[in-house]
């Protein structure tokens, strides 16, 4: 009997899979991290062969660590880092180059010969401004950069994927067959889909100069994208949903009416506000995204705020700094001090995301006395994350004319009653943690379980969401003013650096 959904989570630190039941429960999972290759300034890099290895391996953890086969599994859900670029040989199944990585930020000198001065250029097609988050100038810049790549590209032997495709091509059956797709999501962050087709758009390819062959074939969220074959354990399940992770996590929070939104706190911070079958173009920063869509049906799009360092922020005081000895520790040290002592910081190292996108700017701490100690750091550290989505919430207030009532948050970070309470303070509205803060993993398993009839429909969905904690505002209005013009002096220090 098919009592469960597996789903592989491959994230931007680690790659998880984790065993779901049908309340939506966790019944196990493993997780492996991967290594964070850093060689210049502004480069970040995976090895993608170091991915696929973990994927296999914390898909053994998860079924070993509940005594299960695949012949419990009713289908395989996978969500992913977007925009994370990969491209390999398809007769030897050997990435070209290391995979790289969404923060990357090497790609500007691309980016500015495309763009013109104009970043806005490609936004009416594809809903994103032209910068190097997104997929498109790191092909590009390996095409360009790795030998041969670009005839070998032009001869069709090569393929692109974001993280998606690569495990998917490999589960799938890899030089053997390999299923070679991606989803409506994750496709709609490489600056090549047409929001409106949601297919590749000639033009687009034509002016990157990509050819077509690289591309894998796009699907609907929701449907059946191949059945595993280079897996033993999980051999002969359906692959049935994927989603770009943050798109995941608003599909794991029941996101699914015009006006609903989440915000998830993990290496990054995603707000995602979900506008229905419309497309709405930013006027204040902001990306237009596919948000998910079921076979059969429309779309449903979405408005996003992406920041890019919120929990590697803590990663960074722990690695770099030394101050903390685990992510969890920053929360006990931001607490031996009653608030900031003035020190604010903007966490830059891969330029400033939304509302901003400016790619040249960097990191500045500020508002440093003599009184400031490690407390204080991290206590800004975490405060950074609160005002980073304060700034976001406030452009997709003014996009949307949504007035946001609650504002419900997942991802690894959540778990931090500090920040959650300062969160709510800042924003002066309520914030509420699920039972299950693992939407992300739990939006793709929802995706796969709704094709496969695993679970009935979205009302059913709905019947399974539950509220652990909210968090009810306390600050005063005047505080809450200051705090904010603080923090937009710091973020203007850092602008004016670059």
């Amino acid at each position: 009997m098919n009592d469960y959904v597996i789903s592989i989570d491959q994230g931007t630190t680690s790659t998880r899979a984790i065993v779901f039941n049908h309340k939506g429960e966790i019944i196990s999972s493993g997780q492996l991290e991967h290594e964070q290759i850093m060689t210049r300034p502004g480069w970040v890099e995976h090895d993608a062969m170091e991915i696929w290895a973990n994927t296999r391996e914390v898909i053994g953890q998860a079924l070993t660590r509940a005594n299960l086969t695949r012949h419990q599994i009713a289908s395989v859900g996978i969500t992913n880092q977007r925009e994370t670029t990969v491209i390999w040989d398809k007769s030897t199944g050997e990435p070209i180059h290391n995979a790289i990585v969404w923060q990357d930020t090497r790609t500007q000198e691309i980016v500015d010969r495309l763009s013109g001065g104009n970043t806005d250029r490609f936004k009416d097609l594809t809903g994103l401004p032209l910068a190097p988050y997104f997929s498109a100038t790191k092909i590009i810049w390996l095409l360009e950069n790795v030998e041969g790549a670009r005839e070998k590209a032009e001869d069709g032997k090569l393929l692109f994927g974001t993280t998606d495709s690569w495990i998917l091509w490999n589960l799938t059956g890899g030089i053997d067959g390999g299923v070679h797709k991606t989803d409506v999501t994750n496709a709609s962050r490489t600056l090549l889909m047409n929001l409106k087709t949601l297919d590749w758009d000639e033009s687009l390819l034509k002016t990157f100069e990509i050819p077509a062959s690289l591309l894998p074939e796009i699907q609907p969220s929701v449907s059946e994208f191949g059945v595993v074959e280079s897996n033993s354990l999980l051999r002969e399940v359906k692959v049935t949903g994927i989603l770009g992770d943050q798109q995941a996590a608003t599909f794991g929070q029941l996101a699914f009416e015009k006006g609903d939104s989440k915000n998830t706190y993990g290496t990054g911070n995603f707000l995602i506000v979900n506008t229905g079958d419309e497309i709405v173009h930013s006027k204040n920063g902001l990306i237009t995204t596919v948000c998910y869509q079921i076979e059969g049906q429309a779309p449903a799009y979405a408005l996003e705020g992406s920041i890019a360092v919120t929990g590697s922020l803590i990663q960074w005081l722990r690695d770099n700094l030394g101050i903390i000895e685990n992510a969890a520790d920053v929360e006990t040290l931001a607490n031996t001090v009653e608030d900031n002592g003035g020190a604010y910081l903007v966490p830059a190292f891969s330029g400033l995301f939304a509302p901003h996108w400016r790619s040249d700017a960097r990191g500045v701490l500020v508002g440093l006395t003599r009184f400031v100690n490690k407390g204080h750091i991290a206590r800004a550290s975490l405060e950074a994350t609160a005002f980073q989505t304060s700034e976001v919430m406030e452009a997709a207030r003014n996009d949307s004319g949504v007035s946001f009532k609650e504002l419900r948050v997942d991802g690894g970070m959540v778990k931090n009653e500090t920040l959650m309470q300062f969160q709510a303070d800042i924003l002066n509205i309520p914030v509420i943690r699920p039972k299950v803060i693992e939407t992300t993993a739990l939006g793709a398993a929802y995706a796969a379980g709704l094709q496969v009839g695993y679970w009935k429909d979205l009302d059913e969905l709905e019947q399974i969401w539950q509220e652990d904690k909210r968090w009810e505002p306390s600050m005063t209005d005047e505080l809450r003013e200051q705090l904010m013009a603080d923090w937009n002096k710091a973020v203007q220090r850092t602008l004016d650096w670059a």
